[in-house]
């Protein structure tokens, strides 16, 4: 992990719309959290979607590997816990953890991300307003 880089951290509670057949978070659906809390830790940073469309610079997801290690059921309240874990050029990446309330790891994530020049359509290295965001500086 980057030595520099900030924890974010966002609590949610699983509601009924999260659920599967099975009773318990549809795989799909932890994406969705795991968007969620990045998209809070960003905002919170100053680069949040007003900032994105503004600029028409921002991050796009370029790969994600997710584990499940603990069921999410309903009402269960949990934490989703963002950290860089590095920025080489135009590529970062970042893990999250979706945490229990007792702090067992439920689901694990790690994203690399690319940021984008949304008029030109190709990858920039990123500023330093968004190194802010998410921890990095």
């Amino acid at each position: 992990m980057s030595e520099n880089s900030t924890q974010f951290k966002y609590e949610v509670t699983i509601l009924e719309r999260h659920l599967d057949s099975f009773g318990h978070v549809n795989n799909a659906t932890y994406l969705e959290l795991y968007e969620e809390a990045r998209w809070d830790a960003i905002t919170r940073g100053g680069y949040g979607l007003d900032t994105i469309h503004k600029l028409k610079k921002g991050p796009i997801v370029l790969e994600t590997t997710v584990k499940f290690r603990k069921e999410i059921k309903n009402r269960d309240k949990v934490k989703i816990v963002s950290k860089s874990t590095g920025v080489k050029g135009k590529i970062m990446k970042m893990h999250q953890a979706i945490l229990h309330e007792n702090g067992e790891i439920a689901s694990e994530a790690d994203f690399t991300f690319g940021f984008m020049d949304l008029k030109e359509r190709k990858l920039i290295n990123p500023p330093a307003e968004w190194l802010k965001a998410i921890g990095e500086i």
